[in-house]
């Protein structure tokens, strides 16, 4: 059964790193596989914050195709658990503020990386992806696809998030809003909520968080 691109999406909002393979410069035609953080934006595609002394970054350099491959994180054997692998490009991007926000919600670390000034956002912009949910789930999405996913201005997930922040229980923070979910972490642990349909304006969003009843999260 071929996968939908909702529920790729869904897996890679509620991972929060992944393993990065780009193109060797010391050992030419050989991958170079990294353990990264990623963020996506609003277009759900992964972005990530790049040391210029970085093996993967040199690489990326020298050659932008890579892969990444996200797995879920509640699979107790990743053989039977959903994962996906994006092929696509990785360049260098320069942020809007709103970018380098969103970044820093969801991995609080990278705010003493950027003060080093050494780092950089590169974003991964999909061709092609092989998502496997399990035993006769899997297939490809192609790069088609990707770029008509729902998203919204950065504007209205502000102002989602503000108005949404008081509603979660103690030890939780709302990472970020888009036309499929919600994503949360709660004592340290990421937390996707998916909506039971796509959500087309900020009007529905907030009457399916409101739904949900975020205090019981």
């Amino acid at each position: 059964m071929k996968p939908s691109l909702t529920t790729a999406l869904h897996l890679l909002h509620g991972a929060s790193s992944g393993a990065l393979a780009t193109h060797s410069t010391q050992l030419p035609d050989y991958p170079f596989a990294s353990a990264l953080p990623f963020v996506p934006d609003q277009g759900h595609r992964p972005v990530f914050l790049l040391s210029g002394l970085a093996e993967h970054t040199k690489n990326l350099i020298a050659d932008p195709r890579a892969s990444l491959l996200v797995t879920g994180t509640d699979a107790q054997n990743v053989l039977t658990g959903p994962r996906m692998t994006i092929m696509g490009d990785v360049i260098r991007v320069d942020p809007t503020p709103e970018l380098a926000a969103r970044y820093v919600r969801y991995q609080p670390d990278a705010q003493q990386y950027l003060e080093l000034g050494d780092f950089a956002f590169f974003r991964l912009q999909p061709k092609r992806t092989r998502y496997i949910g399990g035993f006769a789930q899997m297939g490809w999405i192609e790069d088609a696809e990707w770029p008509q996913a729902a998203a919204f201005p950065w504007a209205d997930e502000a102002a989602l998030l503000a108005r949404f922040e008081h509603a979660l229980p103690a030890g939780a923070r709302l990472l970020g809003i888009d036309c499929y979910g919600a994503d949360l972490e709660r004592d340290g642990r990421r937390l996707r909520l998916p909506f039971p349909d796509t959500c087309r304006s900020t009007e529905e969003i907030a009457s399916r968080m409101e739904s949900m009843r975020l205090h019981t999260v």
